[in-house]
């Protein structure tokens, strides 16, 4: 196969950055991403980038929140009296909690926030709301 098609396996080499620089990923030092286009494995304005482009082709893309992590949504940010937290686990802002969802599925959330009373945890994906740019190359077909 020699151009990138829907179904296709694709290994790419990537660097996505923040509309401010900042690298938040990168397959720089590691094997490349490998998935399948189309297949919903990787954010949809990625996927969307890549039917027609060849081995060895290059792309920078800026991607809108919608076709990336989504939106922010408020009501993803809880606050719990702290009181409700097992003691035994540690609290301080950026640590990563898992909390269970109605149907018991695991819910990753974010502690934003701590007071002596209360710990704020943000439940959005830590890139929801963001433009993320994506600069790519296309290192395997098929």
């Amino acid at each position: 196969m020699t151009e990138v098609t829907q179904g296709a396996k694709v290994r790419i080499h990537y660097t996505g950055t923040l509309e401010d620089g900042s690298v938040f990923d990168s397959s720089e030092g590691r094997d490349p991403l490998e998935f399948e286009v189309g297949s919903g494995m990787i954010i949809p304005g990625l996927d969307k980038a890549l039917p027609g482009m060849k081995v060895g082709d290059k792309k920078k893309v800026s991607i809108v929140p919608e076709e990336a992590y989504g939106p922010r949504h408020d009501e993803a940010v809880l606050e719990v009296p702290r009181a409700d937290i097992p003691a035994e686990i540690p609290l301080e802002v950026g640590i990563q909690l898992q909390m269970s969802g109605p149907q018991g599925q695991p819910v990753p959330v974010t502690v934003t926030n701590l007071t002596d009373d209360t710990v704020t945890l943000d439940a959005n994906h830590a890139l929801a709301g963001k433009t993320l740019i994506f600069d790519f190359e296309v290192v395997g077909i098929g």
